[in-house]
């Protein structure tokens, strides 16, 4: 079993540890660290945590295998570094960072000191996004044409003018680093290929403070398929992923995404294509995610084998959140 540290217990890192605590053979948390270690003491208490002053204090602890971060944006890579540095394996909440040389730089620390780095994109667990990438690569969807994605809510309602979500320096190009990131790796994870070009437009419409609050943009793949997604902030809970192939197409969405996702599929009739096709659900056992690839990140980490490595989809995804801050700043197509 893999001893874990939570770094960063506010409500996401509370729910991370719940996710595994006492449920999991692979992982368990001892220890934490925290800003604000008076609002944690009780729920660390609870789940049988103890407290470090500091992060670097954690890092010295020798009965401790690794650290799960759920920390602000630009504090990741450097937190991932002195990790690695540390020998401690390491699962970051996404995004990996949000600037990608300092991305690449952590993934390289991790793969030079031989410990395993996750970062948390737990969409690749769920069963229907696991089915729609067998459809593309069995071929029953034919080959992929185009996805369509967004990812909205609420969020610029919920958090006080101070605080860091409000940053545009921490949270850059809106919803991005809350939601958007997670539908681009559904992309990069669907299509099998880095994207090579972005057009974004970004603004904030309703507040007279924080980040922009309405994100759209265009990707082209590297392997020609073409993207659309868009992150609203300012409005009621939803999301939607949507992929076509030259045979039918896939869709999940709902309101709620933390939870088993049901799966549309509908597909084009070779006998008559002019026939409409009513979509067909598919239902999955429920699951927790977070969970899954928290145990993932484990048996990784224990096998001492590679997650999150230099150049891979989670550094590129940040080079794509950079991608889209600077074209929406500049009002033009950037290439990667």
């Amino acid at each position: 079993m893999i001893r874990a540290a939570i770094v960063g217990i506010g409500g996401w890192g509370r729910n991370l540890v719940t996710a595994v605590q006492g449920k999991s053979e692979h992982i368990r948390f001892v220890a934490g660290a925290t800003r604000t270690p008076d609002k944690a003491l009780e729920f660390c208490r609870q789940h049988g945590i103890r407290l470090a002053d500091t992060y670097e204090r954690l890092l010295g602890e020798r009965d401790l295998d690794a650290v799960v971060l759920a920390t602000p944006h630009s504090q990741h890579c450097q937190q991932i570094v002195a990790a690695a540095k540390a020998g401690k394996h390491v699962f970051v909440e996404k995004p990996l960072g949000i600037d990608a040389r300092e991305a690449e730089r952590a993934a390289r620390a991790c793969a030079e000191h031989r410990v395993t780095l996750a970062v948390g994109y737990n969409w690749r667990f769920q069963p229907a996004l696991v089915e729609a990438k067998r459809m593309l690569e069995d071929g029953r969807l034919g080959k992929l044409l185009h996805i369509e994605g967004n990812f909205c809510g609420p969020s610029a309602y919920r958090f006080a003018r101070e605080h860091w979500r409000h940053d545009p320096a921490e949270v850059p190009a809106g919803g991005m680093t809350g939601r958007g990131v997670h539908v681009v790796d559904a992309m990069l994870y669907l299509a099998g290929s880095h994207i090579g070009s972005v057009f974004a437009q970004s603004d904030r419409l309703v507040h007279d403070f924080g980040v922009d609050d309405t994100t759209s943009m265009l990707f082209r793949f590297k392997s020609a398929a073409t993207a659309y997604l868009g992150t609203v902030i300012a409005t009621a809970e939803t999301w939607r992923l949507q992929v076509f192939g030259s045979k039918g197409w896939v869709q999940v969405g709902d309101v709620e995404h933390l939870h088993t996702w049901d799966l549309q599929c509908s597909f084009i009739d070779p006998q008559d294509v002019t026939r409409k096709q009513r979509p067909e659900v598919v239902r999955y056992p429920k699951a927790s995610t977070e969970r899954a690839e928290l145990e993932h990140f484990a048996k990784a980490a224990l096998a001492r084998q590679p997650l999150a490595v230099p150049g891979g989809d989670e550094v590129h995804n940040v080079a794509v959140l950079e991608a889209i801050v600077r074209s929406a700043r500049e009002a033009r197509r950037i290439d990667l």
